[in-house]
């Protein structure tokens, strides 16, 4: 009967594996297949990833020289539910008179939150900072903050953002995919008690290479072009100025300026007129700086002979109007083709601009570029105005020949003109030399383009034999220096208006390069509608070019 009992009783240790077989696989599924909702969630419990604010990067001259940062600068809001009289009268004193009358209509109302200042001046960011200790009611932020190390230098080029950061003009908007820096994580550590969450910056993840695009400008000679610029553009009472000065032998932008101009770090001084940048946008009638470049196409074209001799009265009657001299009083008499360069005979020109065939012309400047958007790596490129060869009626073949009746862009002349310097190749004219992203991978770089050849050699080089007379014998003597030889051509050209020319307004203008012998440089000044009494090319512009050569020896930049 005993040995019955035994066999329908359960084993005890049978119980035990079932019970310890059943913990170890629900331990091992926990532990080696977790669900992944619930990981997710017990992490959270101990760290989590927290992005970092975003960046832009570094846009840079040629010497490596920094022209635009980014810095973390504090912004301002307050709590209008907290604001005391006491900080209303510090406010007042501090801010604008229509941001204090948004803090006053905020007053009593359930607003928690107002903007004070998004962009503050240093006086702001001193004085509420300093009211911030004091006061509840004033927040502060810090965020990313664009700084322009040179304040205005080469604001048209660089361009600026707005309040959060995206490019709105020049180099800022044209690569604001690559100047933006992505946001980087760090890994956030929630420690036990009442320890404050810790951040291991080793664990910071998918951190990139500071954003860089790199100009063709060197600030050096930026300086000293803006400042000779800008100051004969104010005592002469001018509407507008530009200058451009390129390398001809590879299109290398190496100075820009247009007036009026801004300051990117100055609101109050985006205006309409100052935000336009006229090397790039403005058309023009180019006047006599044209004369070399047509000249040189109608001499490979055989419209003219090198050795012909021209009999130029102070006018000429040309369809329905007249074409006369600068000085309609005097006429040059008989002189050879150089002497219309030499001389700047518009007489002598538009018998040219008669003989030439229309459609074959026009072929010839579109080539050079003109009426065609110049490639180059900005915003806002205007095409400038070529007329069609069927609308080359009357005077209109004559007008040409002497810079009138079509509209030019500044970068258009000087890329056309670095043809006639560097032996007849049309350059592709660029000002950003290199761009690196955020992964520090090169996504452009800018070199030496040959779009095509528009100028035999031969053809070149007896222009700018003629050029190099001008500044000797010519009218443009002004722009002659002892530092070095230079070459080139002035220009007056009177003002389109409402049906015909506008009386009394002018762009004097001086276009050149040098040294003569091995052109490196050639720079256009354009001086628009001045008012001081002062208007021909000459006087107005050749001295502002000798002014930026002689101080760019100075620097020893030939050297």
């Amino acid at each position: 009967m005993s040995s019955h009992k035994s066999r329908g009783t359960a084993n005890p240790w049978s119980l035990f594996v079932l019970f310890f077989t059943i913990i170890s696989v629900t331990l091992v599924a926990r532990h080696c297949y977790p669900n992944p909702r619930v990981l997710q969630q017990s992490q959270h419990q101990y760290w989590r990833k927290v992005p970092l604010k975003s960046t832009r990067g570094i846009i840079q001259d040629v010497k490596g020289n920094a022209l635009v940062i980014s810095e973390t600068r504090p912004i301002f809001a307050a709590d209008p539910s907290r604001i005391t009289s006491e900080d209303l009268t510090e406010l007042s004193q501090i801010l604008s008179p229509d941001i204090t009358a948004k803090i006053y209509a905020a007053l009593g109302t359930k607003s928690k939150f107002l903007w004070l200042t998004r962009k503050p001046s240093d006086f702001e960011a001193e004085k509420l900072s300093a009211l911030r200790a004091n006061s509840k009611a004033i927040i502060q932020i810090d965020e990313p903050y664009r700084k322009y190390t040179n304040n205005g230098l080469m604001s048209h080029v660089l361009g600026f953002c707005d309040m959060d950061n995206k490019g709105q003009a020049g180099i800022e908007q044209a690569w604001d995919s690559t100047l933006y820096n992505p946001p980087g994580q760090k890994i956030v550590v929630r420690r036990s008690g009442t320890q404050p969450a810790a951040m291991l910056e080793t664990e910071q993840e998918h951190r990139t290479v500071t954003p860089t695009v790199t100009l063709t400008l060197d600030s050096r000679i930026q300086y000293v072009v803006e400042k000779h610029l800008f100051k004969t553009a104010q005592d002469n009472g001018a509407k507008w100025a530009v200058a451009l000065c390129m390398n001809p032998m590879t299109g290398e932008i190496l100075a820009t300026a247009s007036y009026p101009t801004y300051d990117p770090q100055n609101r109050r001084s985006l205006t309409l007129e100052s935000l336009s940048n006229g090397v790039i946008s403005r058309g023009y009638e180019p006047g006599s700086t044209f004369k070399p470049i047509y000249l040189a196409i109608a001499l490979d074209r055989g419209i003219v002979r090198k050795d012909e001799m021209f009999f130029c009265p102070a006018k000429l009657k040309v369809a329905d109007g007249f074409i006369r001299e600068s000085d309609a009083r005097i006429a040059l008499g008989n002189v050879d083709t150089a002497q219309l360069i030499v001389k700047s005979s518009n007489v002598g020109m538009a018998q040219i601009g008669i003989r030439s065939d229309r459609m074959k012309t026009y072929e010839s400047l579109s080539a050079l570029g003109f009426g065609q958007e110049t490639d180059i790596e900005l915003p806002g490129v205007a095409r400038g105005i070529l007329p069609y060869p069927e609308n080359w009626r009357g005077i209109t073949p004559a007008n040409i020949a002497i810079g009138q009746g079509l509209a030019v862009t500044p970068l258009q002349l000087v890329t056309a003109m670095a043809a006639v310097v560097n032996g007849g190749k049309l350059m592709s004219p660029y000002i950003v030399k290199e761009a690196v992203n955020s992964l520090g991978e090169v996504v452009y770089r800018g070199e030496p383009k040959v779009m095509r050849e528009v100028i035999t050699p031969e053809t070149a080089a007896w222009i700018r034999q003629a050029m190099r007379r001008v500044i000797i014998e010519g009218t443009g003597k002004k722009a002659a220096t002892k530092l070095v030889n230079v070459a080139g051509k002035t220009g007056t050209a009177q003002v389109a208006g409402k049906g015909g020319y506008a009386p009394g307004k002018y762009v004097g203008s001086f276009i050149g390069f040098w040294p003569y012998e091995d052109p490196k440089f050639l720079m256009l000044i354009a001086i628009g509608e001045p008012s001081s009494g002062r208007y021909y090319g000459g006087e107005v512009a050749a001295p502002v070019f000798k002014s930026i050569v002689e101080e760019m020896a100075e620097l020893e930049y030939y050297s």
